[in-house]
């Protein structure tokens, strides 16, 4: 079991038409609309989407699947934070790649008065924890949203989109089903994510069988992140990065988190097999290299977190071009340029 103490922290911050709904009390399922081949027509296919939704739909059948939810109920609850940093109410929400519902736990009536959660796993939404927050959870995939335009007031997302084969299609369907001045709000993995074990199953690898295959899937760049946002349509963008730092007796019993979690990777270009004794010495180097005082290993975790609004005309604008009557290079003079009466006050 990995060391959870660096991570706990105290802070708490439309089903479409046609789609037929189950009733659970408040909490219902809904089947959404998807693409048969997981992609979009002209995406990049990295990934196996049919293999992730499996992946999450094992997670969430185990016993204890609270047990591995210690990193998205994490991030889920910074998602929250910055939800109630908003001054308004959020009458429809929509979380793109629920899971069990890591935001919406974090959340109450007086922020959101509806919410829907869309995954590709059912069983990821049928063990769904709870909220106060009447929901709605649909079976759909992150690239095919099954609702209509200007819909939500709020779209969230929290460690699903990095797991997308057409990235920028699914922040346009995101843009897309937000009511104007709507928000958007998203966490995803970024670049640094598990640099640790990525570097030591290269080295070991590398090692013992004369080269290396990809073992940790790709992320998006943060330098990339803003433009996509932009080109989705969103606007006033804020894109910010932190870490979070997991430490480990030893590198599989991280491997194991990363499987409970419905982490592991899905790239079809990955390994189907690694030798035991590669493996030995993936865990010996990652060891050596990044051991702590007290014996166990620290894997990091890189978020990137990004706030997008949808244009409406009541949005502040930039001023025109050539309308500041004060150029930058007097700034340095401006108790000069100040007069006397407001220097006095």
């Amino acid at each position: 079991m990995p060391l959870l103490t660096p991570l706990r922290f105290s802070w708490r911050r439309l089903p479409a038409a046609g789609v037929p709904v189950k009733n659970l009390g408040l909490r219902t399922v809904a089947s959404g609309a998807s693409s048969p081949s997981g992609a979009s027509p002209k995406a990049f296919n990295i990934f196996d989407r049919d293999l992730k939704r499996k992946q999450k739909n094992w997670a969430a059948r185990q016993p204890e699947p609270m047990k591995f939810d210690y990193l998205k109920e994490e991030v889920g609850s910074r998602i929250a934070d910055r939800v109630y940093d908003i001054a308004r109410d959020f009458h429809l929400a929509l979380d793109v790649g629920c899971g069990r519902g890591y935001i919406a736990e974090h959340l109450n009536k007086e922020a959101v008065g509806k919410f829907f959660q869309t995954d590709i796993a059912e069983n990821a939404l049928k063990n769904a924890l709870e909220t106060e927050i009447p929901t709605v959870s649909v079976l759909a995939d992150e690239e095919f949203l099954p609702f209509r335009e200007n819909t939500f007031d709020l779209v969230v997302s929290s460690l699903s989109l990095h797991w997308v084969n057409d990235l920028p299609r699914a922040l346009e369907q995101i843009h897309y089903v937000l009511k104007p001045d709507g928000v958007f709000i998203g966490a995803m993995f970024g670049g640094d994510t598990l640099f640790e074990l990525r570097c030591s199953l290269q080295l070991a690898e590398t090692e013992r069988e004369g080269g290396f295959s990809p073992h940790v899937s790709p992320f998006t760049a943060v330098n990339d992140l803003g433009h996509l946002l932009g080109r989705a349509g969103f606007n006033t963008l804020t894109v910010d990065t932190d870490e979070i730092q997991v430490n480990y007796p030893g590198m599989f019993e991280l491997m194991e988190d990363l499987q409970g979690m419905g982490e592991s990777n899905c790239a079809w270009n990955r390994k189907a097999l690694l030798h035991r004794d590669t493996m030995l010495a993936a865990a010996a180097v990652y060891r050596e290299m990044y051991r702590n005082e007290d014996g166990s290993v620290p894997a990091t975790y890189q978020i990137y977190y990004m706030i997008g609004w949808k244009y409406h005309d009541s949005q502040a604008k930039p001023a025109e071009r050539g309308s500041a009557t004060v150029s930058f290079g007097e700034l340095g003079k401006i108790n000069d340029l100040m007069s006397p009466g407001k220097k006095s006050q």
